[in-house]
């Protein structure tokens, strides 16, 4: 593997931070639009809205040769991979958090990073090192102590559907990370046939499964913005910063987002940080820091 430049590695640890201002917004949206919406009707919302923004992107900023440097093949596997990363995972992630804890489940699905890790090592874009392993290791720590409050010897297991569940939707996203730069696609057009593959797969499972009501007005902001920023336009970010940052070190980074989380759930849902966050939080800042101290 090539060795990113200086300025290749800046802007990827830029597009990492957008997506993990984002993506750390999840729970208060997801909450908000809770009150309305099951699970199936997000994900429905969420990917139409995302289908349709990335596709204003994609038509308004590629000409007719950049679709054309794709065949059926390439393009069916786009499909593929939006059916995996964009249907399957949120699939999993939202039956995992429907029958097992918000802590359970969080701890759980965000195994998905050190997954990405060893699922990069598997596919030969990186090399595994005991310092790599460790720091992950060190960050996973910082994840556990948050969820947990502290009291780490109160965590049970509550529910093993639900457990196996957030599990394999944490490995279904890392699986999801690694093909999608293994085979370099243009970003924004594949992350447009991602959405819409998985819209044409949600379509018929929340028709099937639920019915699609129409969303107060208080409820809107939440789903906007959760479509067009949180499930959309931050897909691109996160693939520019995979394609110029070194995996391990993007992957610890990510064990960020839990603590911005809580600062988000205390300014909008009004609760508290414990002081086990910020204990947590050194922890997680620990793991990414070891991985950068010379031998």
């Amino acid at each position: 593997m090539k060795a990113c430049s200086g300025a290749g590695r800046k802007n990827a640890y830029v597009n990492l931070a957008l997506c993990i201002l984002l993506w750390a917004s999840i729970p208060v949206i997801t909450k908000k639009m809770l009150l309305e919406l099951n699970s199936l009707q997000i994900l429905f919302y969420s990917t139409a809205l995302s289908t349709l923004v990335m596709a204003i992107l994609a038509l308004s900023r590629k000409k007719a040769a950049d679709w054309r440097q794709y065949g059926k093949k390439e393009y069916a596997i786009m499909a593929g991979l939006g059916l995996l990363g964009n249907y399957l995972y949120y699939l999993f992630l939202y039956g995992a958090l429907s029958k097992t804890t918000a802590a359970e489940g969080f701890i759980l699905a965000y195994t998905w990073p050190i997954l990405v890790l060893l699922l990069s090592v598997v596919f030969g874009t990186d090399k595994l090192t005991v310092k790599k392993l460790a720091g992950m290791l060190v960050s996973f720590c910082g994840i556990i102590i948050i969820t947990t409050q502290g009291e780490l010897t109160q965590f049970n297991l509550t529910n093993l559907n639900g457990d196996l569940l957030a599990i394999v939707g944490a490995f279904v996203f890392a699986l999801f990370s690694v093909l999608a730069k293994r085979f370099d696609f243009d970003k924004i057009i594949s992350v447009f046939i991602y959405f819409l593959s998985a819209f044409m797969a949600i379509v018929p499972t929340v028709l099937a499964f639920s019915t699609i009501p129409l969303p107060g007005s208080d409820v809107w902001p939440w789903i906007i913005f959760n479509g067009v920023f949180v499930n959309g336009i931050s897909y691109v970010f996160w693939f520019k910063a995979l394609a110029g940052g070194e995996t391990h070190i993007l992957s610890n980074l990510l064990y960020v987002t839990p603590f911005i989380s809580l600062l988000y759930i205390a300014l909008f849902l009004n609760e508290p940080i414990l002081p086990s966050a910020i204990a947590g939080a050194v922890v997680i800042v620990s793991g990414v820091l070891f991985q950068y101290a010379k031998k």
